[in-house]
């Protein structure tokens, strides 16, 4: 329940603090932007937005549900640790190379001095920083790595660096006998980085890749202390961190994943999967402020991997990225934890009047916990910080390195996996053991479990022109139900079935066609105005009638996954990036559930006693195809006909984690493993080696075949 509103003086304020929680002044929690909930306006819209309720509800529910206990915890914690670094792209962890710190030149105060460096995390990574260091001390004193938020410091298109906009936190610590490190971020650096690459610039292959610059952030982090570790006049056992939104976020990765952190104040860093999910608030942030989720976690299990060392959580109450309601969800999720350490004094929530701001408050919170937890006591007065140096005089580098790798990080950070064939039969075994074993657990764990058979329901029938459809929708999953469209002569029996996965384009092909005969019954699915303006051609139903009456015995089913035709989501590409951002959130992608659709949909044909001893064909083109390879894997068929698929999953299809698993030509020959393959393609030599394989395997054309597309 919330606690009453109140306006205690400061210090009955700060005492309340470090009891846990402050009560904001204002009743009403913020909110996220009213535009950042709606998905859209079509059905497809709704049902996604179902589903994001439905999921992030499982996620919710499952966070830390199995902890009862401390020993639950400590028989636990250490390989959630060794997940979230993983999730970060850092498991296994990087060779630490030689930091090759540099030096550039100091700035001397009567209490004070700054040393401007830059240190390689990794050979070529370039982190530039000022390290603030406190003068008339006379034993090491404790250090604070101060990390920054998204606030760029461009001057005549020069980049200083996000560490000039917030180096005034640091001149406080430095004055009040504290060593501090403010370090740049990887795309508000003097050298410029990408944090936004699924936010703006389509590189959805970051998911297949399994990176994130919240790995970099997190690396620079730990090599940080790394440094701070080696300085003379620091005490290696006491040091904290603290940054507000982006470095907010990363105070978070660090003090989850390293222990040498002893104490963390991140300020507007954290909220829950309700408010970026459902919310929307995964809108207002860029990718550094995201793990890439595969083992499906919430976020207060970030939060309960500082425990039990001393952690505040600071936010505004209406600050509209970071909403009150969630942060107090995580607080108190976490919060469970250090209660089985008895040490609920060491987790505390500070929350005051404000949006996303940077004010004294906040300020001053973070302020007195550190010194509290690092200094063993508290001072009467927080003098307010200041601003005393310009960016020139901050800057660290006077010309870009040659080497840096900065600027193309992402390529790096996370290595694909070797494209490997087998050279005989043991290897193959092992290689489609350990392969099978990877795809369950990196790349679709997002699945749901223990469901039901699927079932056919709302079936209607129409027949027109000697030819019957048959349309029924198919409950693949909770919340989510997709059309499937069955056509066949209307005299005699089905003696075989091929299934075709239709894309956007194929869709609106065989739209253009149906609606010649049965405009009627596919007028519940027409969603679109373009779909409901498309003209039918009747060009186009004579092939589809030639087509099924020169094979007397075809059933033709039309599968369409989710997001394709009537279950569309909304066209517009800002808002479809926020979707596929949503679903990345939850531990999927919206490719990686269309393999289950279709997995699905086979089941749903096998289950069918009319249907029972057809053989089953699937045939699909493009990114479709790719699919159809992996749903196979786990619910083989009798043929795949794969059409122009690409080579790598570069451009798509995009699933969680393949590229550190396999590659396209390697799912084909995982397939064929459990189904005859064909493959037509005009690039004929991508798959020379998949072709090699399966002869040192001693398999036949007829398994495996790979033709030029006619």
């Amino acid at each position: 329940m919330r606690a009453q509103k109140c306006h205690p003086g400061r210090f009955a304020l700060w005492g309340l603090v470090f009891m846990g929680v402050v009560v904001s002044g204002n009743m009403a929690f913020g909110q996220p932007r009213p535009e950042w909930r709606p998905l859209g306006p079509l059905p497809g819209d709704a049902m996604l937005s179902r589903y994001f309720e439905h999921e992030v509800a499982i996620l919710r529910d499952n966070c830390l549900s199995e902890i009862k206990t401390r020993a639950d915890w400590e028989q636990r914690c250490e390989e959630y640790r060794r997940q979230l670094r993983e999730m970060l792209g850092l498991d296994p962890w990087p060779a630490k190379s030689d930091l090759k710190v540099t030096i550039t030149g100091t700035i001397d105060r009567d209490d004070f001095r700054v040393e401007k460096l830059y240190y390689q995390s990794l050979p070529g990574l370039y982190v530039t920083a000022n390290l603030y260091l406190p003068k008339n001390v006379t034993e090491r004193v404790p250090a604070v790595l101060y990390l920054c938020g998204h606030s760029q410091v461009k001057v005549d298109n020069i980049s200083y660096g996000n560490k000039t906009h917030y180096h005034f936190h640091a001149v406080w610590f430095a004055r009040h006998g504290y060593a501090c490190l403010v370090l740049d971020s990887l795309q508000l650096g003097e050298i410029e980085g990408i944090h936004h690459g699924t936010y703006r610039y389509g590189m959805w292959w970051w998911n297949n890749r399994g990176y994130t610059p919240a790995g970099v952030e997190a690396w620079n982090c730990v090599r940080a202390i790394d440094y701070l570790q080696s300085r003379p006049e620091i005490d290696p056992e006491r040091i904290g961190v603290t940054g507000r939104s982006g470095g907010g976020a990363y105070s978070w990765w660090i003090a989850a994943i390293d222990p040498r952190v002893k104490v963390a104040v991140p300020v507007a860093g954290i909220t829950d999967l309700q408010n970026h999910v459902v919310d929307g608030c995964v809108e207002g942030h860029c990718d550094c402020m995201y793990f890439v989720n595969t083992y499906r976690w919430d976020f207060p299990m970030v939060a309960a991997l500082v425990a039990p060392r001393p952690l505040l959580i600071v936010n505004g109450d209406h600050d509209p990225i970071f909403p009150e309601d969630g942060v107090r969800r995580v607080y108190e999720t976490a919060r469970k934890i250090y209660r089985l350490y008895d040490a609920e004094d060491k987790i505390g929530i500070f929350v005051t009047k404000a949006a996303h701001d940077d004010i004294q408050p906040i300020q001053e919170a973070a302020f007195r916990w550190i010194d509290r937890h690092l200094l063993g006591k508290e001072r009467e007065v927080y003098d307010p910080v200041e601003k005393v140096f310009t960016p020139q005089e901050l800057k660290v580098l006077e010309e870009i390195p040659e080497d840096q790798l900065n600027t193309t990080i992402h390529e790096h950070f996370v290595p694909a996996a070797p494209i490997v064939f087998p050279e005989n039969a043991a290897q193959w075994l092992e290689l489609k053991t350990r392969w099978m074993n990877l795809l369950r657990e990196k790349c679709f764990r997002g699945w749901p479990s223990n469901m039901p058979p699927p079932a056919w329901n709302n079936a209607k029938e129409a027949e027109a022109d000697g030819i019957r459809l048959a349309r029924a929708e198919l409950s693949v999953q909770d919340q989510i139900a997709l059309p499937v469209y069955c056509l066949s002569a209307a005299e005699g029996t089905p003696r075989r079935i091929d299934m075709e996965l239709l894309d956007e384009n194929d869709w609106n092909r065989w739209l253009s066609s149906l609606k010649v005969r049965f405009s009627e019954i596919l007028s519940q699915d027409l969603v679109t105005d373009e779909e409901k303006g498309l003209q039918g051609s009747e060009e186009a139903w004579q092939n589809v009638k030639s087509q099924l009456t020169s094979s007397p015995g075809t059933l033709l089913i039309l599968l369409l996954p989710r997001g394709i035709g009537p279950t569309a989501w909304n066209s517009d590409a800002k808002k479809r990036t926020q979707i596929e951002r949503r679903f990345m959130l939850i531990g999927q992608t919206s490719d990686g559930m269309r393999v289950f659709d279709i997995i699905r949909a086979i089941q749903a044909v096998r289950r069918q006693n009319t249907w029972k001893g057809l053989t089953l064909t699937i045939k699909a083109q493009g990114r479709f195809g790719v699919l159809a390879c992996y749903a196979s894997v786990f619910e083989p068929v009798d043929k795949l006909i794969l059409t122009e698929i690409p080579a790598t999953h570069r451009n798509g299809p995009y699933i969680l984690n393949i590229s550190r698993v396999m590659e396209v030509p390697q799912a084909v020959l995982l397939a064929a493993d459990r189904n005859r393959v064909e493959v037509k393609t005009q690039m004929m030599e991508d798959y020379q080696a998949l072709v090699a394989a399966a002869r040192r395997l001693g398999w036949s054309e007829d398994k495996l075949k790979v033709s030029p597309t006619q």
